[in-house]
């Protein structure tokens, strides 16, 4: 599964691992409604395909995401639908990669900022090299970071989320590390090990109790103590049931490597 390398969103999968590149580095690659769409359909495309375990999220050139694209914006100051149906599509790509029923790794090198911010914060896990930068930067050009803010609050604590949302000033990696934006901050040279070292760790798993667990976690998140516990206890009920956990646990008491059917 490859995707041209003119294409708005390059797609390359190997080994169980899915590749997915913004590919507009002369914008920045910068969330336009051409390439949130593009985006979505990739997307789309690996939900469906059972071939693919874990997926890398990319960024051609020097810069991650840049967030909206502006200009476009600009050109429909006055279209109101326009502007509802754009944020309307950056939220459901946002939401897609919460919901994709395989994990989603973002590969950060150099700035991602406002909508490219959140788009980290959206991925399940992000290694970023040490050169990379972090902002949600809308109030200073008068574009609260309303969108942005719901996927940063869900992953660093309530008042380092408020502190790049009000003032909109860059971190660096080590920073976004330590509030938990993302889990690592390494090397330029050592970013596409560990990016690659971990996809490759999670993709030798079942897909299907992947699949599971991720659903689980982010469901479990919104609920009451007591509820979110009712429901994990269902859910490992259920996975008892599935081949893949017949089979790793046979396998770990005969001392031997499981066979997945990643069913």
């Amino acid at each position: 599964m490859t995707a041209a390398s003119d294409e708005l969103v390059r797609l390359h999968a190997e080994n169980g691992v899915a590749t997915v590149t913004l590919n507009q580095p002369e914008r920045r690659n910068s969330l336009s409604m051409a390439l949130l769409e593009a985006l979505s359909e990739v997307l789309e495309q690996i939900a469906g395909d059972g071939n693919v375990r874990v997926v890398v999220l990319a960024a051609a050139g020097k810069v991650f995401c840049a967030g909206h694209d502006l200009r476009e914006m600009r050109k429909q100051f006055d279209s109101h639908d326009f502007q509802l149906r754009l944020f309307r599509q950056c939220s459901k790509v946002m939401q897609q990669i919460v919901n994709l029923p395989k994990p989603v790794i973002a590969r950060v090198a150099g700035v991602a900022t406002a909508a490219g911010c959140q788009l980290v914060a959206s991925c399940d896990l992000a290694v970023a090299e040490k050169g990379a930068r972090f902002a949600t930067p809308g109030v200073n050009i008068g574009l609260f970071c309303s969108t942005p803010m719901v996927a940063l609050s869900r992953n660093v604590s309530r008042k380092h989320a408020m502190e790049m949302l009000l003032t909109g000033e860059l971190i660096d990696a080590a920073r976004a590390e330590q509030i938990g934006l993302i889990n690592r901050a390494v090397e330029p040279e050592a970013l596409d090990e560990t990016v690659y070292g971990m996809a490759t760790t999670i993709a030798a798993k079942s897909g299907h109790t992947l699949k599971i667990g991720k659903e689980a976690f982010y469901k479990q998140l919104e609920m009451p103590l007591a509820h979110a516990y009712d429901y994990t206890a269902n859910v490992m009920a259920e996975n008892m049931q599935a081949n893949d956990a017949r089979e790793g646990i046979s396998a770990f008491l005969d001392k031997r490597d499981p066979d997945w059917q990643h069913k």
